[in-house]
């Protein structure tokens, strides 16, 4: 969602950064780097140390670090992180929370040194890591793309033998194997600087890097040549975990909560001959709830509506002569499958 790169400036990453600003400072594949004495006691815990704990790992810093950190107070999980320290345990749940560089929370979640993690897409594909993919967030979103100085080539194909540098070396290889002739291969080279800079100093032909809104590659004088693939955040989980309850839950309650934080719940009165019309502009997820009134002429309606659409639902149902039109904001929520 490889998302989180560039460095300490990374949406969620830690680790040597990536000049790109936003979601292109988003996630970035760099290696796995020794963990600290607090990451090394919390992925120990198995062995005693906090005997019954699934281990949540977490981008240690970054912008999409406090996004994480907000998801994850409005879900429910009450916990105190003690400053400088990698590892935070659940008050009320037999979970500890572990805070990891993001390029390397996919590898931790396959091996089985954590139970679940939130980390990019980029990154996992990148990894090839065997990891079940419980659920995308809607955040951190980025695309990794082929980028080229404007103007000069028209295709991903007219790069290809040339020279490419990228953090994401796996998967720039393999896309650029579609394009290749067994006698010019291209070059990859690995750096995990501000890979913008590359084509500027002469050091390569074309970068693969990730895009947000594309502000710091057309500082560079780059333009997006293709699109590899477009990546989000994810929440990750290793397929042997020893505790799949705990993963179901984290996944309700996160999924909770990301659905009352695109929604408003909108009530109001309306005449029952115009409740038919009425329906169709506040549908619902399944179905408007109806509920009788003492004038029985009239009804009352309930209904989930998408925050963005919010005002302009409010105009449709005011124009057929809807009353009393309120919008209530949403904690968080359980809707089943």
């Amino acid at each position: 969602m490889a998302f989180f790169r560039r460095g300490a400036r990374l949406a969620l990453a830690g680790g040597a950064g990536l000049a790109t600003a936003t979601f292109a400072s988003c996630h970035t594949a760099q290696p796995t780097a020794a963990p600290s004495a607090a990451v090394k006691e919390a992925m120990n815990a198995k062995a005693g140390v906090r005997d019954g704990h699934l281990l949540f790992a977490i981008p240690k810093k970054g912008r999409l670090h406090e996004k994480i950190v907000e998801m994850l107070k409005g879900s429910g999980f009450d916990y105190n992180r003690p400053e400088r320290l990698d590892i935070a345990h659940c008050k009320d749940l037999p979970i500890s929370l572990v805070f990891l560089p993001a390029a390397d929370i996919a590898t931790f979640v396959a091996e089985g040194n954590v139970d679940i993690g939130i980390t990019g897409e980029d990154i996992v594909s990148e990894s090839g890591v065997n990891v079940h993919m419980l659920m995308e967030l809607g955040f951190g979103k980025c695309r990794l793309s082929v980028q080229a100085p404007a103007g000069s080539y028209e295709s991903a194909k007219d790069l290809a033998g040339k020279r490419i540098v990228t953090s994401f070396p796996e998967l720039a290889k393999k896309y650029f194997a579609q394009f290749e002739s067994s006698d010019a291969p291209t070059k990859i080279k690995v750096i995990s600087g501000s890979v913008e800079a590359a084509c500027g100093l002469g050091l390569a032909d074309g970068i693969v890097d990730l895009v947000e809104t594309g502000t710091t590659m057309r500082a560079a004088g780059l333009e997006e040549v293709s699109t590899i693939l477009k990546t989000q955040a994810v929440l990750v989980s290793n397929p042997h975990t020893a505790y799949p309850e705990l993963v179901e839950k984290i996944r309700k309650r996160l999924a909770g909560y990301l659905t009352a934080s695109r929604y408003v719940m909108i009530t109001y009165n309306v005449h029952r001959s115009t409740l038919p019309q009425a329906s169709k502009v506040t549908p619902g997820k399944r179905s408007p709830s109806v509920m009788n009134l003492d004038d029985t002429n009239w009804c009352a309606v309930s209904a989930l509506v998408e925050k963005s659409r919010a005002a302009q639902v409010m105009d449709e149902l005011e124009r057929i002569g809807a009353t009393d039109i309120l919008t209530t904001a949403l904690l968080s929520s359980r809707m089943g499958e």
